[in-house]
């Protein structure tokens, strides 16, 4: 996994995840390159803030052999930088499905 992908565990509805962003952009804005020491090799030092505040692994509860979690949560794992490969896994049912774009 890429060091600027986090892993979570939350709703699946879109208003969240809108409002997830916003907040992430609000604390560590993409575009204020000159704000961040990391900055000079690649200019990401937002996503890895971003990566830190959000998380990098989830514990799940099993309940009689099934992800206990309730009907709309998800596992998701996104990539911060939007840099390379672009994907979100999210686990269904006992099984990862990768969503490319």
């Amino acid at each position: 996994m890429h060091i600027t992908a986090s892993v979570f565990i939350n709703d699946d509805e879109s208003g969240l995840h809108n409002d997830f962003e916003r907040w992430l952009e609000e604390l560590a804005p993409e575009k204020l390159y000159s704000r961040y020491q990391h900055n000079g090799y690649e200019d990401n030092g937002d996503a890895h803030l971003k990566r830190t505040i959000m998380g990098r692994e989830v514990t799940i509860a099993i309940t009689n052999n099934d992800f206990d979690s309730g009907p709309w949560k998800q596992i998701f794992c996104k990539k911060k930088d939007g840099k390379g490969d672009r994907r979100m896994l999210v686990w269904d049912d006992w099984r990862i499905i990768t969503l490319s774009w």
